[in-house]
């Protein structure tokens, strides 16, 4: 039995960003001191890169080893290397090149001009086995058991690039997919199933902003995964979502306690 996810709501976007760096920094820390090492699954979009910026303007940010930390991601779009609409590309402007990381650490998926071409499937599959040979004999399984692992909730409630009703969220056995027709552009992705997500210690979903607040309501009201993709996105341990007031607002008030900021 999955236990209940937990809703932190702040008073605006900029409070839920700066919170939920000092979390992640909380997080890694302890990772780091528990096992020597942590592991994170990194989002894109604006809340993705919101608790980015917020984090690498952070004086707690140096609390972090940054060698030792693997950084993944949930999805990505399948652009060419070094283009700004990747997810990889905003994070290293955001955050990446301004802390001493392990270049090897740093699993970016691939791009379409990689070695893989334009076959996305098999830039899928690559990504899989990347994540396998991470994988530890206590994880029990073929991904890593990420510490966290983070997804921005898309106002139609899809989670990395998991779209209602597609194809990639009725995944179970993959942990990667190719995503071919995805309904924002482009079209052309690669993300991670919800096997994989579900492999994680911590999922924290991310929602902030008005265009929030329905699939909010929505995925935390018992919908199924396949019409919500958000709502088949639960971590080992715990399931947190960080919104703000507005994505917050057609929720039942029961449902959170508004944190103190």
């Amino acid at each position: 039995m999955t236990a209940a996810p937990q809703l932190v709501v702040h008073r605006d976007k900029e409070l839920m960003a700066q919170a939920a760096a000092a979390r992640l920094i909380t997080k890694i820390v302890d990772a780091q001191a528990a096992r020597g090492s942590a592991s994170v699954v990194l989002t894109g979009g604006r809340n993705g890169n919101g608790l980015l910026t917020a984090l690498s303007s952070s004086p707690a940010r140096d609390a972090i080893d940054w060698s030792r930390l693997d950084l993944w991601w949930g999805d990505e779009r399948f652009l060419p290397s070094n283009d700004p609409e990747r997810n990889v590309t905003q994070a290293r402007e955001a955050l990446l090149d301004a802390v001493p990381l392990d270049p090897s650490r740093v699993h970016a998926m691939p791009a379409s001009d990689g070695p893989y071409g334009s076959d996305v499937d098999a830039a899928a599959a690559a990504y899989a086995a990347e994540l396998a040979a991470a994988a530890r004999p206590e994880d029990h399984g073929p991904v890593p058991t990420f510490d966290v692992l983070m997804l921005g909730v898309g106002p139609d409630t899809h989670v990395a690039s998991l779209f209602p009703e597609l194809p990639a969220v009725r995944e179970t056995e993959r942990t990667v997919v190719g995503v071919h027709g995805a309904p924002k552009p482009p079209p052309t992705r690669i993300s991670l199933t919800l096997p994989a997500i579900r492999a994680a210690r911590e999922v924290w979903l991310l929602a902030a902003g008005e265009d929030k607040a329905k699939a909010a309501e929505i995925a935390l009201s018992g919908a199924g995964e396949i019409q919500a993709p958000a709502a088949g996105a639960y971590g080992r341990a715990r399931t947190l979502w960080l919104l703000d007031a507005a994505a917050a607002s057609e929720l039942p008030r029961e449902l959170y306690v508004p944190a103190s900021a």
